[in-house]
């Protein structure tokens, strides 16, 4: 027994350093079998511009229906690896917005096949289309407008500092009257003013409350029946702007002229100057309408001649504040 073992170690001994030996020479001079050989096909992905397109999907599609998918980096590269040698493969490149991209490619074994760099062209071009609708333009110049102070509480919403200014609705023109007539400043006015009139006896009502109390209610009447003809209805119906267009620019002759001539011209809804109707005529209406209510009044045309000008001279006055004045105290929100 001892011999036939010693005789089996002789004979397994050898044929096992043998075999080592012949594995060691193997893996010294490198060899492996083909089938362990990496195949692999490379490129980068760009649109027209050379921009690499990262995030772009690749697929490689064989004879038999084997699939190999890859994925482009942030530079546009891409790599698929393991594609098995002397295959025809259709390769597709897509990618959102672009047109997609095929041809048909095929490797030999072991060769790291590059592609260069795959050009997509974009899909369809983006057109931004900008719409300019006026009419939402003047209702946000307006809604700046409505929120001018004087000394921080006065309203001064009847003059415009825009530069280019749209034209206001009749809905706009009544909405800038309601606003101006029901805000309390001007209750405070009217109220005011007839304090001076009675303390320097105007008008022929008597010296006391009752009288106090005529000299607004006429006041408030006639500040009503104005702004409502010559700030709403009649702009309205004439297609008028009833504002006033500060200029703020040039010299200042040319400025107080411009400031003078507002009551009497002003700005159309087209944008023209024209003969200002609207106010010349809202102050001859309202002083027409005060002969019903001031106490011994001459009814006739200089009654209605002596208050035309003098509602036209308080606006003449105004304008050259609107201009000159007001602008350093009045708190502008734009919008």
């Amino acid at each position: 027994m001892l011999m036939l073992r010693n005789k089996l170690r002789g004979m397994l001994l050898p044929a096992i350093m043998w075999a080592s030996l012949a594995a060691g020479c193997a893996l010294a001079q490198g060899v492996v079998t083909p089938g362990a050989q990496i195949t692999a096909i490379l490129g980068t992905v760009t649109d027209t511009n050379s921009d690499p397109i990262p995030n772009a999907a690749v697929r490689l599609e064989g004879p038999a229906g084997n699939l190999l998918t890859a994925i482009t980096a942030d530079d546009g590269s891409f790599a698929i690896r393991e594609v098995t040698p002397r295959n025809a493969y259709r390769i597709d490149v897509t990618a959102d917005g672009f047109a997609a991209w095929n041809s048909s490619v095929s490797v030999e074994a072991g060769e790291q096949k590059s592609l260069g760099e795959i050009m997509l062209r974009v899909l369809a071009e983006r057109t931004i289309t900008v719409s300019y609708s006026p009419k939402e333009v003047a209702a946000q110049q307006l809604q700046a407008e409505e929120h001018q102070r004087v000394l921080g509480f006065i309203p001064n919403i009847y003059v415009t500092y825009e530069p280019h200014p749209e034209a206001l609705t009749a809905k706009m023109k009544f909405h800038l009257a309601y606003k101006g007539l029901t805000h309390p400043t001007f209750f405070a006015f009217e109220g005011l003013w007839a304090g001076i009139e009675q303390a320097g006896h105007i008008n022929n009502y008597d010296l006391n409350s009752a009288g106090y109390g005529k000299r607004f209610a006429a006041n408030l009447a006639d500040g009503t029946s104005e702004s409502l003809f010559a700030n709403a209805l009649l702009p309205s119906l004439l297609h008028q702007d009833p504002r006033y267009f500060y200029r703020g620019s040039g010299t200042k002759k040319s400025r107080a002229w411009h400031a003078v001539m507002a009551p009497f011209v002003c700005r159309g809804d087209n944008g023209t100057l024209q003969p200002n109707y609207s106010q010349m005529g809202g102050s001859v209406i309202s002083a027409s309408l005060s002969e019903t209510y001031y106490p011994g009044s001459n009814p006739g045309p200089e009654f209605i001649a002596r208050n035309f000008g003098i509602s036209m001279g308080l606006h003449v006055a105004l304008g050259l504040a609107q201009e000159f004045l007001l602008p350093r105290f009045t708190s502008k929100d734009r919008h």
